[in-house]
């Protein structure tokens, strides 16, 4: 009795593929003539198939060839697996191009108000092309860039414990805001110690809003009366709007509260303060050819998307 093979080691992708089209034509001088080969060499491949199963594959009647039961069971089988290599080949040849595959985003809370109009547009042309977007605060992106687990990170400041390679694709302003009904608003130009006795709505420690917005106070030796901390950028505009107090905070993300008429930029002295957005990677990171192209995508036409989303 013939020991019980493993398929795969012992099948071949040839002896499946001219199967599949003997089974087809129902005649192995036409397989021989769509595979290229010789007859002689189709005979032998498949004398050898039945030889590694243990069963007959053919039967011949008259000048055709037939299917046995044992060969009409492969035929199902080996369609579906030669039908899965080709679309696996064709997805490779996509990921390959940049046009297919999976492309992973993860960005700081901050740039959520436009990551979602770069990558629409980046998909644009490549309608195939897998997308995941995390958005979290800084130290969550951070971890996903040590555990490597995420293609590309857009973020303001690059981690300075974590090794990676971080390019500036677009500028990134800061400012200082206020309800349109606040008393500041109606007042001209500002310095920063007229705001000393407001009540500042601030970022979550390690934000990189709070980073900037410490590193600018600092610099002015600048230290607010009261601090209320709170973790979202939407949480801390309607805040403001409802007269909680003012704020420090990216200028991207209040671009619709402004339309609107709901928040005012204050025009203090010294703002907006100008920052960079980076597009970073793990420095020996081999970036799919998905990744790269975002890559190239955000250096060449980011920062004019940007403006176009947020203003």
């Amino acid at each position: 009795m013939k020991n019980r093979i493993d398929p795969t080691t012992r099948l071949t992708l040839k002896q499946l593929r001219v199967f599949e089209c003997a089974a087809r034509f129902g005649h192995f001088g036409q397989a021989a003539a769509e595979l290229h080969l010789t007859q002689p060499a189709v005979s032998i491949q498949l004398s050898q198939l039945e030889e590694e199963l243990g069963v007959p594959l053919f039967e011949q009647i008259g000048r055709r060839m037939y299917l046995t039961p044992g060969g009409r069971e492969l035929h199902s089988h080996a369609a579906a697996v030669l039908t899965r290599l080709r679309e696996a080949y064709g997805e490779l040849q996509a990921i390959r191009d940049g046009a297919g595959g999976e492309l992973h985003v993860a960005s700081t809370t901050t740039a959520e108000y436009f990551v979602p109009r770069l990558l629409a547009e980046f998909r644009r042309d490549r309608p195939a092309l897998r997308i995941r977007l995390t958005v979290k605060n800084r130290e969550l992106v951070v971890r996903e860039l040590a555990e490597n687990t995420i293609d590309l990170a857009l973020m303001g400041r690059p981690p300075e414990n974590v090794e990676t390679r971080a390019m500036a694709f677009a500028r990134h302003p800061f400012v200082l805001i206020a309800a349109t009904d606040h008393p500041l608003a109606a007042r001209g130009k500002l310095t920063l110690a007229e705001l000393r006795d407001e009540t500042f709505l601030i970022r979550e420690r390690d934000s990189g809003t709070r980073h900037t917005m410490e590193r600018h106070f600092t610099a002015h030796r600048f230290r607010p009366a009261e601090t209320i901390e709170i973790g979202s950028n939407e949480t801390i505009k309607q805040a403001v709007i409802a007269g909680m107090g003012v704020s420090f905070l990216s200028a991207h993300t209040i671009g619709l509260e402004r339309i609107t008429g709901r928040l005012t930029v204050l025009p203090v002295a010294g703002t907006p303060v100008m920052r960079d957005w980076c597009v970073i990677h793990r420095t020996r990171k081999r970036l799919s050819t998905a990744a790269a192209a975002f890559h190239a995508y955000l250096l060449a036409d980011g920062a004019k998307l940007i403006e176009k989303a947020v203003g």
